[in-house]
């Protein structure tokens, strides 16, 4: 018999369903890895299938963590370097005078800056820019690499990651920086123009030689702005992109070798791009050699000096505050004459040299000069001497109250004088006052009143025929006597007492008035009292060259002004039209007053000149010099200071015993000035 077996029947083999379980196994494992049934290496290598789902899901994550990146991170705001510019002024001939600021940055449009320029940078730095989404993924991934490898993460960023990382973030060099310049390059690109782009980066790179932007580095290196750049001087500055401490050429013969070869590398590079014509290409053969380092950002010298009064004339016409100007940007055009500004500090320097001696002389401690020229035409401040160096000395000079003015202020009396007349008692027996005229060759007689002298003081020859000094000649060199002195004959030398006398007679109001009038400030008039007329008040250097230039301008009187033109953006500051001339003397009354004063201190020169000088017998604590042509005027004043005196120091002594209380110093400044 045979047998058989309880339950269902086996399959028969090669049935398809007794190889497929019904169900996962137990202890089964969603991912087969390590792989089972497989032995030794094989175990551990995963299937095509494996290999790709896990490149599959490893981009998938990537996808949704570059979404969520780019969601989260926005366009912050400008940084506050980024913003950050310079306030830029400017000699009277339109070259840089100086640069002030935390940040060596002037901003200017991209229609300012030749396309040469422009092409120099694209080719050295991203050839495909216009092209470009403003990221590569090249240079983020190998910046992950380096850091891995502990190396730096610079390098292989395109124009507007370079423009991001300058205008929005900070300059650390790490991976979190990098893939947030990588996600704002994409979004600052699709919402500006390449254009807009380019011209932000070029303004905020950095040049070396403190020069943040194009029109800065123009001047670091070439002393000229950015419009005026040719081809090779673009490229020789496009170098210095890749890194200006390895290549600016003047640091090193190494540097020098360098930058030359990369200059020559980014101008075949434009034509390589098609952004530069071969025959263009081969007009530069020269390496252009910049400047010598001269980063015109400092004010120390009589750079502070100049700053300083600019700055002031500024506030006082224009509604800019010193917050305003310390936030930059401004292009401010200044008067000054940079070579008169230098040969006037040179004749100062010379002088002191000469004749002060401090380690000789207790006297000679504590000397200081100011000085300035106005251009009586217009008032135009032209050149000033403020001190030895603004960022040691900090009063300028020039501009300063304080220093009684002396005999140097004569010529107001006189003015006003012969302007108003003089009020004179009316003679011996009789009571009452008289009107008198007065001219420059008046002087006063033994009874106190005014005469005329009849000796003429000039060749009629000298003189217009219907000038004051032909209607009124009177006065020699000898003058009526020696008691005697006429009023030109004590405006010349001597004559306190004199000038004492005829401003009482004229009303010291008065005196003040004419002198006011004829451009010194009321606020450094003197107390009206008896010395009033021979010097007492302090005007600055500024105000005497400004009045002084009155008279030769025939009674029209012009304020000192020292910035002709003020400069942000596209939009200029108001309220620096040119100030116009205002009537201050009559005509007849200047002539007379710049004939009187003429020949007082000027052997120096061969020209006529008006000038006055504290005297000899002046004892104030000061010495001036004054003179002006149609020209020029300039005023020179000498005084001496202590670290811990209020007051200012007598001037006894100063320069030996010949030096007149320091009087020949002042006019030996005009003299090597003027030569």
């Amino acid at each position: 018999m045979g047998t058989h077996t309880q339950g269902k029947p086996a399959r028969k083999p090669g049935n398809p369903r007794a190889r497929k379980p019904s169900r996962r196994r137990r202890g089964q494992r969603l991912v087969d890895y390590p792989r089972t049934g497989r032995r030794g290496l094989r175990r551990w290598l995963p299937s095509w299938r494996q290999s790709a789902g896990a490149l599959g899901f490893s981009l998938s994550a990537l996808v949704c963590l570059f979404g969520l990146v780019y969601a989260s991170v926005d366009i912050p705001d400008e940084n506050a370097a980024a913003r950050r510019e310079a306030n830029v002024y400017y000699w009277a001939d339109g070259t840089q005078m100086v640069s002030t600021g935390d940040v060596n940055r002037q901003n200017v449009r991209l229609s300012e800056i030749p396309d040469a320029v422009e092409n120099a940078v694209i080719a050295a730095e991203n050839d495909t820019f216009y092209s470009d989404s403003g990221v590569s993924p090249k240079g983020l991934a190998r910046a992950a690499v380096n850091m891995v490898r502990g190396q730096e993460t610079q390098g292989g960023s395109t124009i507007t990651q370079q423009y991001v990382k300058n205008t929005y973030l900070s300059q650390d060099q790490t991976v979190t920086r990098k893939v947030k310049e990588f996600v704002i390059a994409l979004k600052v690109d699709r919402k500006k123009s390449k254009r807009e782009i380019l011209q932000g980066y070029l303004n905020t790179s950095w040049f070396g030689r403190g020069a943040y932007g194009i029109e800065a580095a123009a001047h670091a290196y070439y002393g000229i702005p950015a419009r005026e750049l040719d081809p090779s001087q673009g490229a020789a500055l496009a170098a210095l992109l890749k890194g200006a401490e390895q290549y600016d050429p003047s640091v090193s013969a190494v540097n020098h070798r360098r930058s030359e070869a990369r200059w020559k590398w980014i101008l075949d590079r434009q034509v390589a791009a098609g952004l530069m014509k071969p025959a263009v290409r081969g007009k530069f053969t020269t390496y252009p050699e910049p400047h010598r380092e001269s980063r015109a950002t400092s004010l120390g010298g009589q750079t502070g000096y100049l700053v300083d009064v600019a700055n002031k004339y500024v506030k006082q016409h224009t509604s800019l505050t010193d917050k305003d100007l310390a936030r930059g940007g401004y292009k401010i055009h200044t008067t000054f004459d940079k070579d008169k500004v230098r040969r006037l500090k040179r004749a100062v320097e010379g002088v002191l040299d000469r004749g002060i001696d401090p380690k000789k002389r207790d006297a000679d401690k504590g000397v200081q000069v100011g000085a300035a020229s106005v251009r009586p035409a217009d008032g135009a401040i032209v050149a000033l001497y403020g001190g030895a160096d603004a960022t040691e000395h900090f009063t300028n000079n020039a501009d300063t109250t304080g220093v009684p003015v002396g005999s140097a202020f004569k010529p107001f009396v006189l003015a006003s004088a012969l302007e108003n007349g003089l009020r004179t008692p009316a003679g011996r027996g009789t009571r009452g006052t008289r009107w008198q005229p007065a001219s420059a060759g008046s002087f006063y007689a033994d009874d106190g009143l005014l005469q005329e002298s009849a000796t003429p003081t000039s060749s009629p020859a000298d003189s217009p025929a219907d000038s004051p000094a032909r209607r009124h000649a009177g006065g020699g060199a000898a003058g009526p006597d020696a008691a005697h002195p006429t009023l030109r004959q004590a405006l010349a030398k001597g004559g306190n007492a004199t000038y004492v006398r005829l401003g009482k007679d004229v009303g010291w109001e008065r005196v003040r008035r004419t002198a006011v009038a004829s451009g010194l400030l009321e606020s450094s008039m003197a107390r009206l009292e008896r010395t009033f007329p021979v010097g007492t008040s302090t005007p600055s250097a500024i105000r005497m060259a400004g009045a002084y230039g009155t008279f030769v301008n025939r009674g029209l009187r012009h304020d000192p002004y020292s910035v002709t033109k003020v400069v942000k953006g596209d939009e200029a500051a108001a309220g620096l039209a040119r100030p116009g001339a205002r009537r201050a003397l009559d005509p007849d009354v200047a002539d007379e007053t710049a004939e009187a004063m003429r020949g007082v201190g000027t052997s120096a020169v061969d020209r006529p000149v008006v000038a006055g000088r504290t005297g000899d017998q002046d004892r104030l604590r000061s010495a001036w010099f004054t003179a002006t042509t149609e020209e020029l005027s300039t005023s020179v004043t000498m005084f001496r200071t202590g670290p811990d005196e209020p007051q200012l120091l007598p001037m006894s002594g100063v320069g030996g015993a010949k030096s007149q209380h320091g009087n020949v110093f002042p006019v030996r400044i005009w003299q090597d000035y003027v030569k």
